[in-house]
């Protein structure tokens, strides 16, 4: 690439990254720098202790959040398997089901979640609770992240069934295998790598969510992130410094291996046979 043309050369442009980079992540590192602080002032550095971790599980406190965090974890995964079969149904009909009338729009109305402001679907989705008389409370937590998750899973599944060449099904089709049968013995296998993905990525995504939650949650259910920003109303004390802390680490662990396991995918595909 000629060099004019190359943003990396642009006058400017790596002071520019790096200060960006450094008021994203700044702040992510000094939450898990002060977890560590013994002392119970945020502003106070009395040396190293984990005594705000051992208060997140044994403390005054620690009942709320386990309880929180049990809501989580379970919405997470109910909201990941269930999203992910959707989106597994949606990409293989968009990719393997040829031209159809109103392909173009079902495309767009899969992707739409992902440009429209999450408090508009916010919104919307405590609306459409309201109107059709439906509670608001766990259920309608885990109905609003199925709906939500369902472009993210959708993204790394659609991905991986593009590079599948679809000869192999054809193959399968030839040798009077059922088109179920050539999706469940052929296809499936090939996009497990994506399928995993997927859900790696839609169980972050519905774990890490606060705007959404907290519109629909309801009176007497908390998510870890709501039971979060509740307690901030109340002083930022250092345990949700912990706290924060290990739900990042969290959320680095599965992004990481939802991108390894993409690439994995990607790589063993791409190898000759």
């Amino acid at each position: 690439m000629d060099k004019r043309f190359d943003l990396r050369h642009f006058p400017g442009f790596r002071s520019v990254t790096f200060f960006c980079l450094f008021l994203l992540y700044a702040p992510l590192v000094i939450v898990m720098i002060y977890s560590f602080n013994d002392s119970p002032s945020i502003t106070n550095w009395d040396g190293l202790s984990l005594r705000w971790y051992i208060d997140v599980f044994y403390g005054v406190e620690a009942p709320k959040y386990k309880a929180a965090a049990f809501n989580s974890l379970t919405i997470a995964v109910c909201a990941a398997v269930a999203s992910t079969t959707i989106a597994v149904a949606a990409a293989t009909a968009m990719h393997r089901a040829g031209s159809f009338r109103g392909r173009s729009i079902s495309f767009g109305l899969i992707n739409l979640p992902l440009m429209v402001p999450e408090i508009v679907t916010a919104v919307a989705t405590l609306i459409f609770f309201s109107a059709v008389g439906f509670k608001t409370g766990y259920l309608s937590i885990l109905i609003a992240h199925i709906v939500f998750c369902i472009p993210f899973a959708y993204l790394p599944i659609a991905a991986r069934i593009q590079a599948v060449d679809s000869q192999y099904e054809q193959a399968a089709l030839d040798l009077y295998a059922s088109r179920f049968e050539a999706f469940r013995l052929v296809l499936l296998p090939l996009i497990l790598p994506g399928i995993f993905s997927g859900f790696l990525l839609a169980f972050i995504i519905s774990l890490d969510d606060f705007i959404i939650t907290n519109f629909v949650k309801g009176a007497g259910v908390e998510t870890l992130p709501t039971a979060i920003f509740g307690a901030v109303k109340l002083g930022i004390k250092p345990n949700l410094m912990a706290i924060s802390t290990l739900l990042l680490l969290v959320s680095i662990l599965f992004v990481t291996l939802s991108y390894l396991v993409g690439k994995t995918g990607e790589k063993y595909h791409a190898r000759p046979k």
